[in-house]
């Protein structure tokens, strides 16, 4: 801890550059938005406050780029270091990834909640991905059990908070790989917008639905797919069935925005951003397709999209901006101006929803023994729509949506069609009694 201290404190001048995909998440930021995720775990032992702080006081210097405020420049924005006091562990909240004002908490851009047995802990998403975030509560969880007396060493996501940094988790890696001979064009073409009321301000609803990891498996192999295929699946046939109940003149093409973790193809320690989007789609316009064939649709666009040729070229096309030398002297003002229409006209449009898979989680084997579960959640949609993220511990599996829209028709077909599959789904929500009586009945 002493040493990890003492690099801060000698490092004390050094300031980031936002990453690539960390160049656009301030421009979205409004009064009632920020790009805010949540992470949580949940433990068998009741949280003790006074010592989740104390463990977050002795992790957060052993990462840097989490231990920063955001600041404004001429040209860019970029991070420096916080020696502010905080952040500080505060009790959880009905409504979570509430927008994240870039003066409050200190400056801190992130934040740790317990309740009961969870801990959590949300992240503005300049500071980096599921990824980083992931580093971050699992090296705090490991710090806080051994506070607790219960001794875990070292591994995977936990990391030592004596050791120095290294240097690669603290790069911007799409730099580093962003070196094809061509840019690939972005796709374009709108996509159907989900329509519902949207909730007062503050307000995100969240429904979970908690599964067999072995049950799902058992079912996607039935279709001959990925366990990422099915739920994909699964999700494009929701909202080709939400779409095709509402009044429409004209069908549209449906598609979920899907980040793709960069470290799986191209190697890395960063805990920053490294992430693309690919956007597994179905354009019911072309007919009507049966599950069976989305998920094979579905199936062949993974296998050509989700590799590393095509990915580099993703990268490229993102970085050729930054690396414009005519774009890079453009006041923040401009850029900013620029950044937040395209975004709002174009690339909000490409999507009807989101869906992020976290995975498997590992944890060292001193750990495993006191977790139950792991949560995720992508936080509060840009527009009216909802988002959706997958995670799963041993036999454990969540799938977590947050929406900012009173109507969850999407997420009923969803978990009604798991439901209709065979798979035994556990719903929780943080609605309201008056809200769930407007419940789902997913069995229906």
């Amino acid at each position: 801890m002493d040493k990890a201290r003492s690099i801060q404190k000698n490092k004390k001048e050094v300031w980031y550059k936002l990453d690539l995909s960390a160049i656009v998440y301030p421009t979205l930021q409004r009064r009632d938005f920020s790009s805010v995720y949540r992470l949580s775990v949940l433990l068998k032992e009741e949280i003790d406050p006074g010592l989740l702080q104390k463990a977050l006081d002795m992790t957060l210097p052993r990462f840097p780029t989490y231990k920063v405020a955001i600041r404004k420049g001429v040209f860019w924005r970029y991070l420096e270091p916080n020696n502010r006091p905080g952040p500080f562990v505060m009790p959880d909240i009905k409504n979570p990834c509430m927008p994240m004002p870039f003066k409050a908490n200190n400056r801190y851009l992130i934040r740790v909640y317990y309740y009961g047995r969870r801990i959590s802990l949300e992240a503005h998403h300049c500071l980096g991905d599921g990824t980083g975030g992931m580093c971050v509560l699992q090296t705090l969880t490991a710090v806080y059990l051994g506070l607790k007396g219960h001794n875990v060493k070292p591994s995977g996501f936990v990391l030592n908070i004596d050791d120095a940094p290294d240097e690669e988790e603290l790069e911007d890696a799409y730099m580093r790989y962003a070196n094809a001979r061509v840019c690939p064009p972005r796709p374009s073409e709108k996509a159907y917008r989900v329509r519902g009321t949207k909730e007062p301000f503050y307000t995100l609803n969240i429904i979970d639905g908690i599964m067999s990891v072995k049950e799902l498996m058992a079912v996607a192999g039935k279709y001959n797919a990925t366990l990422t295929e099915y739920l994909n699946s699964v999700l494009l046939y929701a909202l080709l069935q939400k779409q095709e109940k509402e009044p429409h003149l004209r069908l549209k093409p449906v598609k979920i925005a899907m980040p793709v973790n960069l470290r799986r193809f191209f190697p890395s320690k960063t805990l920053r951003n490294f992430i693309t989007m690919v956007y597994p789609s179905i354009d019911p316009r072309l007919g009507d397709y049966t599950f069976d064939e989305i998920v094979t649709h579905v199936h062949n666009f993974m296998r050509y999209y989700i590799n590393e040729k095509l990915l580099r070229g993703d990268i490229t096309t993102n970085a050729s901006t930054q690396r414009n030398p005519f774009i890079r002297v453009v006041p923040l003002f401009i850029k900013d101006f620029v950044v937040r229409t395209f975004y709002t006209k174009i690339q909000d449009k490409n999507s009807s929803a989101g869906l992020t898979n976290m995975g498997a989680m590992k944890v060292p084997e001193d750990m495993k023994k006191h977790i139950e579960r792991f949560d995720i959640y992508m936080g509060q949609p840009f527009s009216s729509r909802t988002n959706c993220a997958i995670i799963s511990f041993e036999d454990t599996l969540t799938i977590n949506f947050a929406s900012s829209i009173v109507e969850n028709d999407v997420e009923r077909f969803f978990f009604r069609k798991l439901v209709q599959d065979g798979i035994h789904v556990k719903i929780e929500s943080n609605k309201d009694a008056k809200s769930r009586k407007q419940q789902p009945d997913f069995q229906k």
